[in-house]
């Protein structure tokens, strides 16, 4: 079971929808320095409260500061952070301390083999990593929401070599997932802009794009080789990633 994250849920209807075709998570977008689907935190947490046990309600921060990261996880209530940015050293272990029963998961902008460097680094400090195509080191930083694929050879070494769930993201749709589960065989995926009609969810893409899900991961399933990780990645899976 390969399990979909919805991003850049906008309203209340949207994680209703989203939650009724089958989607393990929600992802509600805080400030960010560019990008699709921030909303206000007030409306954040509206939708939160409004998401059933156990979907994963995934709070997108650009913030470093961990006193910030927490104060704004308390305000949303939210089950999971995902952190969009570099953190200073010793910021994951305080944030750790600080949000018992909280899942962190930790962005890595793909590029280069410097990022599953950094991936591997990233794993053991976090609950699970979400793959992006981003990059923070433009003048204005782009940490998600791009509509960009990046190198999936690269997300396939972070997946086998990390030994926690792995997210894919990045301009995932209808019409290239299924070569993206069978190249990188991640945990779950993530999608934004694919499953968007002039930036509303869409129920026919969303459809085909969790149809097209299915129907990979049970080819992998079926495969002589099992999928890359798997038995490790279900027993590390917190409840917040299940839906």
């Amino acid at each position: 079971m390969t399990r979909v994250k919805i991003c850049c849920v906008s309203s209340v209807e949207e994680a209703r929808l989203a939650v009724r075709l089958g989607a393990s998570a929600v992802g509600l977008v805080s400030e960010m320095p560019s990008g699709p689907g921030v909303i206000p935190e007030a409306l954040i947490a509206e939708i939160a409260a409004a998401v059933p046990p156990p979907i994963g309600k995934f709070l997108l921060t650009s913030q470093t500061d961990p006193a910030e990261i927490v104060a704004r996880q308390r305000r949303c209530g939210v089950n999971t952070v995902q952190i969009c940015d570099c953190l200073p050293s010793g910021a994951h272990e305080t944030l750790r301390k600080s949000l018992p029963g909280i899942s962190l998961v930790q962005v890595i902008h793909v590029a280069d083999g410097e990022s599953v460097v950094e991936a591997l680094k990233m794993a053991r400090k976090v609950d699970a990593l979400l793959l992006d195509s981003g990059s923070q080191t433009l003048p204005v930083g782009e940490l998600g929401g791009t509509g960009r694929t990046h190198d999936w050879s690269l997300s396939a070494e972070i997946v086998e070599r990390s030994g926690v769930p792995v997210f894919l993201a990045g301009g995932l749709n209808a019409a290239n997932i299924g070569e993206a589960i069978q190249s990188v065989q991640p945990f779950g995926v993530d999608v934004c802009t694919g499953v968007r009609t002039a930036g509303a969810l869409d129920e026919r893409k969303l459809t085909q794009f969790i149809a097209a899900v299915s129907a990979a991961a049970q080819q992998v399933a079926a495969q002589p080789t099992p999928q890359r990780g798997a038995a490790e990645l279900d027993r590390s899976a917190g409840e917040n990633f299940d839906g």
